[in-house]
């Protein structure tokens, strides 16, 4: 009796469904995900004294994403990742201004669809019972194809750049199936580069010195 307790103890701390995938090098598959995005706004000199915004800033807005996966074992608890794939995001800017004795806002969305390429190195906890934790750190490559910066009206538009470069981290769980690994993980994003294309057509541009992106994404991950 004594010694069932701790072979019992050995039976569930195996990991049944890990085991068939520990000699893969590659892995494959798909993300799906929802994101939360906005401009991060910096305001330029012009802002101050401005009679026509009191105020500047940026405002989450919904969106998806799809992406593939391409994943490479580094030994036992590292991994690279290619995620190629698309985001469609939208931003919003909201200008507030006086209208005679009351405030209004003015709001501008953005609206993106991005090819993107992020790269990450994922480190993972030991396997316990067909599950482990792991954290993600990389930087992502995006390009808009929607962007408005060549487009007719761009003299009366704020104007962003199709090129964005962020840094990326989040974290997750793997849970080992019998053909599949699932893969359930959040992300925040934040811009490296200045993403507002200077415009002095028009004072929502000329208020505003630089424009980062910033995504909180939820994602599901699905590999084998």
């Amino acid at each position: 009796e004594g010694s069932g307790a701790p072979l019992s103890a050995q039976l569930n701390r195996r990991n049944y469904n890990y085991d068939d995938y520990r000699e893969k090098d590659f892995y494959f598959g798909i993300s799906l995900g929802f994101n939360s995005s906005k401009h991060q706004v910096f305001l330029a000199e012009e802002f101050i004294g401005n009679p026509e915004v009191q105020r500047a800033l940026g405002v989450p807005g919904p969106g998806f994403n799809v992406h593939g996966i391409v994943n490479y074992k580094m030994g036992e608890y590292f991994d690279f990742r290619a995620l190629p794939g698309f985001t469609f995001a939208t931003r919003n800017l909201d200008f507030i201004r006086p209208l005679g004795d009351t405030l209004i806002t003015q709001r501008t969305p953005i609206e993106s669809i991005f090819v993107e390429f992020p790269i990450h190195i994922r480190y993972k906890s030991a396997p316990y019972r067909d599950k482990r934790a792991f954290v993600i750190a990389g930087l992502n490559y995006s390009f808009d194809v929607a962007s408005n910066s060549e487009t007719r009206q761009a003299n009366e538009l704020i104007r962003i750049a199709p090129h964005d470069f962020q840094l990326e981290a989040g974290f997750g769980m793997q849970f080992f199936f019998p053909y599949f690994i699932f893969s359930p993980e959040i992300k925040f994003s934040q811009s490296i580069t200045n993403t507002l294309l200077f415009n002095d057509q028009i004072v929502e541009s000329r208020v505003m010195q630089k424009l980062l992106s910033q995504v909180f994404t939820i994602s599901f991950h699905f590999e084998g």
